[in-house]
């Protein structure tokens, strides 16, 4: 993908271009030991009152695995106009939520 502009990408098309990629590339199994948007919490319902709302569900972008149900990473993407600073959190929380060893950020 050489002369590609990065910075007008979304997120979706770095992991579908650059990440996902690589991954396969790297021997990860696609049928077998990576996801997308994997769940890793329903969104809490909060009650206030007579009113009540569901909080944000957490998604990691992609969760390697080691084999079926064995997490082994978490990879967390962002857009090139946020810094990777931005995930740093998000990614360690999903890596904990979804008890994984390692977190990517890219």
């Amino acid at each position: 993908m050489a002369g590609v502009n990065k910075s007008n990408l979304s997120e979706a098309d770095i992991i579908t271009q650059f990440i996902l990629p690589a991954v396969t590339g790297a021997g990860w199994d696609t049928m077998l030991q990576n996801r997308q948007e994997v769940k890793l919490r329903e969104g809490k319902i909060v009650v206030r009152g007579k009113l009540a709302s569901r909080l944000r569900v957490k998604s990691a972008d992609i969760v390697l695995y080691y084999k079926p149900g064995l997490p082994l990473a978490v990879i967390e993407a962002k857009a090139n106009q946020h810094s990777v600073g931005k995930g740093m959190q998000q990614g360690l929380e999903y890596a904990e939520h979804a008890e994984c060893a390692f977190c990517f950020f890219l």
